[in-house]
């Protein structure tokens, strides 16, 4: 049966291996889980799924292959027909009769009562307060009243139900939802590149040993500088106007850049990349910096990440003094050239909706700049940009 439920899980889009399913059959050997749907379900979770994002599609799998069992236990053989659960009306009841009812007891009597209403119930049931069916305030059943009963297909109307017996229907977390800081810094983590620099400060135990062995038994310690993430990370971030509506993905990104890398530097900038960036948005007029010295200070073993919806009149990008905020003598296209002139590991990330890049002609633009090296601002987009960052 193990056999079949593995195939199902990897049928289901799950990436499960034979180790997995070896691992599930060992626990299983030692009695980790035994009797139990619940127990069986969240080991079997623990042993196949490795990544959180395909949580559901597990689910999915397992609902599809066991039919019910963990939420119908051991009434998995009693089969209800679904017109019997078809609801044509809700019974509405006074106050005064929602009162009189009473619950059967708790979650056992409650199972031991629905195991005999299937044993002898014969057709659909509407209304009423002993069958299995819709409205009326029995216990069993869907689009009625009662304040401790077993929902059986339907949608909740006064979320009483102790338990539901239903097709669970999940969709699955993909790689198309925004992400959040840590998923952020679980993809950044392929941009490491390691090195020791620095003081030698930890302690080298391999060397230590060999060099103790090489001095007769005399201790002879060796230190070594600590290892670090010694990739470099230039990231520039458009602010203001419609990119507004993306600051908390923006922070969330930020917060992951500076977590994960020492050597980091950030500039802002709005719409399109210009002669005049800033570090501070509240004295940008002030204390701003020139892409020029940028360009001249930051080194090619850089890589660089643009954040921007790249949304903008055309004209910010085509024509010398089409910035909305100030009367740039140059192009932004010349500027963003330059910048992809100094550092060959560059991309784009975009927190608008890839399928919409196709209706702003600012972003087919500045797409065609950057040599197709844009990619949406989604767990899958900031993966392909890692990897193309990472390219030699």
């Amino acid at each position: 049966m193990l056999i079949d439920f593995f195939y199902t899980v990897k049928k289901a889009g799950v990436p499960v291996s034979t180790k997995e399913l070896l691992i599930l059959l060992e626990a299983l050997e030692v009695g980790v889980a035994f009797g139990s749907a619940d127990e069986f379900y969240q080991l079997a979770r623990l042993c196949m799924v490795k990544d959180e994002k395909y949580f559901d599609r597990f689910d999915v799998a397992f609902g599809h292959f066991f039919h019910g069992l963990d939420m119908m236990d051991d009434l998995e053989s009693f089969l209800i027909p679904h017109d019997w659960l078809a609801p044509d009306w809700l019974k509405n009841l006074s106050e005064e009769d929602k009162k009189k009812i009473e619950a059967l007891g708790g979650l056992d009597k409650l199972m031991e009562t629905l195991k005999k209403r299937l044993e002898e119930q014969q057709k659909r049931h509407q209304g009423g307060n002993k069958w299995v069916g819709t409205s009326g305030t029995s216990p069993f059943g869907n689009s009625g009243y009662n304040p401790e009963g077993i929902r059986i297909g339907g949608k909740s109307q006064h979320n009483r139900a102790v338990k539901v017996w239903e097709k669970r229907a999940f969709k699955n977390l993909d790689d198309s939802v925004e992400i959040g800081t840590r998923s952020i810094k679980m993809a950044l983590k392929k941009l490491r590149k390691f090195a020791r620099t620095g003081a030698a400060d930890e302690l080298d135990l391999d060397n230590t040993i060999k060099s103790t062995a090489q001095n007769a038994g005399l201790l002879d310690l060796q230190m070594r500088p600590e290892k670090h993430n010694a990739a470099k990370l230039l990231i520039f971030f458009d602010v203001g106007g419609s990119m507004d509506w993306h600051i908390q993905l923006c922070e969330e990104l930020f917060s992951a850049v500076k977590t994960e890398f020492k050597h980091l530097e950030y500039f802002y900038f709005h719409n399109c990349i210009y002669e005049k960036l800033w570090r501070d948005n509240s004295r940008r007029w002030q204390e701003n910096i020139s892409t020029w010295d940028v360009i001249n200070t930051y080194g090619k073993d850089y890589h660089v990440i643009i954040v921007g919806d790249a949304a903008m009149s055309p004209y910010e990008i085509s024509e010398p003094f089409g910035s909305v905020e100030h009367m740039n003598e140059e192009a932004g296209h010349l500027w963003m050239q330059r910048v992809l002139d100094t550092w060959q590991h560059a991309i784009w990330l975009n927190p608008v909706n890839e399928g919409h890049w196709r209706y702003t002609y600012s972003t087919q633009m500045l797409q065609q700049i950057m040599g197709n090296r844009m990619f949406p601002l989604t767990l899958a987009g900031l993966e392909n940009g890692i990897k193309q960052l990472s390219k030699k």
